[in-house]
């Protein structure tokens, strides 16, 4: 069991570190000149690439948790409390897709500043998450 939590964590840490990185992509796009294609372009590309490398990160890193919660059990309020947090990251995974095709289409009306602030969540939700496992407070 240790090497399956040993490797649920490498790979969450890995996970976040794309649910980190994409919306800071998305608040370069977001300052992106109209007259700036290349540069337009080249974010794109770094954003599309960094998705389709964090999605499976992401399904793998549920995978081994999946697994470590069929083996230990289902117990706790925290590990409620986690799960949810886990929905929400799962949420906002799916919608930086969305915000991705928005960008690919010209079509975000969002600002840089608006991106600045949605980069916070998964920030927040991972200290809770991390607080919640450690302390497993109820």
């Amino acid at each position: 069991m240790l090497i399956l939590k040993a490797l649920h964590i490498i790979l969450v840490a890995s996970w976040f570190a794309g649910l980190f990185y994409l919306p800071r992509i998305f608040v370069n796009l977001a300052m992106v000149p109209a007259d700036s294609t290349a540069e337009r372009e080249r974010l794109l590309l770094m954003a599309r690439k960094l998705f389709r490398f964090m999605t499976p990160l992401g399904v793998l890193a549920l995978v081994f948790g999946t697994w470590l919660w069929l083996g230990y059990g289902f117990a706790g309020g925290w590990l409620h409390a986690k799960l949810t947090l886990v929905l929400v990251l799962i949420g906002y995974h799916a919608y930086c897709g969305t915000l991705l095709k928005q960008f690919a289409a010209g079509t975000n009306r969002r600002s840089h500043v608006w991106f600045r602030w949605f980069n916070e969540l998964p920030v927040l939700i991972l200290f809770v998450v991390v607080f919640l496992v450690v302390l497993k407070p109820f």
